[in-house]
């Protein structure tokens, strides 16, 4: 994994996010020197779902209201089907996906997360993956939809489970390494 030290990474989440698309990349993305910031609408702490039941809680670094683009070099989405669910209808948290897009920065989504992208409307014309359950949800929004581990198109990163994890935490740190992606086309 590329060396991250001094780099700044936001993982948005609230409630319900699928367990281990929060914490391993938190942990991996930390172990290669970055500085990881739970970012949530909600204060204290957020509880994961952990395949059947709920799982763990973690805490919140920063309040949604406080959170600035600026502030990080990229932005992870995790997935679980009540985490997204629930953002895709936070219209600030929605704005900050958009900010992070407009800014070139970086912006990895997994699983059900890719739901995010398609509320804050930057997945069209795009190649991306994600659970296949919402598959049709991301080809109606316009995206080439592929069945691979993790799919990058200029700086939008996504992968379908937890069992891509690996490849997931690699992309994010070798497109945060890279820095701004300048040749993204933004509208």
């Amino acid at each position: 994994m590329q060396n991250l030290n001094g780099k700044k990474i936001a993982i948005l989440s609230t409630h319900g996010f699928e367990q281990s698309e929060l914490m391993e990349p938190r942990r991996q993305l930390a172990e290669a020197g970055a500085t990881v910031h739970v970012i949530s609408p909600e204060s204290g702490e957020i509880r994961g779902w952990d395949e059947k039941n709920w799982g763990n809680s973690v805490p919140v670094d920063c309040p949604l209201d406080d959170a600035k683009v600026e502030d990080y070099d990229a932005l992870v989405l995790p997935g679980g089907q009540i985490n997204p669910d629930l953002l895709r209808v936070e219209p600030k948290a929605v704005h900050l996906i958009r900010g992070f897009y407009h800014a070139k920065k970086p912006i990895a989504a997994i699983c059900h997360a890719p739901w995010l992208l398609i509320e804050a409307e930057i997945i069209e014309g795009r190649e991306a993956t994600s659970y296949p359950s919402i598959r049709t949800d991301m080809e109606n929004a316009g995206a080439a939809w592929k069945d691979a581990k993790v799919v990058n198109d200029e700086g939008i990163i996504t992968s379908r489970n937890p069992g891509d994890l690996d490849a997931f935490c690699d992309e994010i740190a070798s497109a945060v390494a890279a820095g701004i992606h300048t040749d993204r086309k933004v509208a």
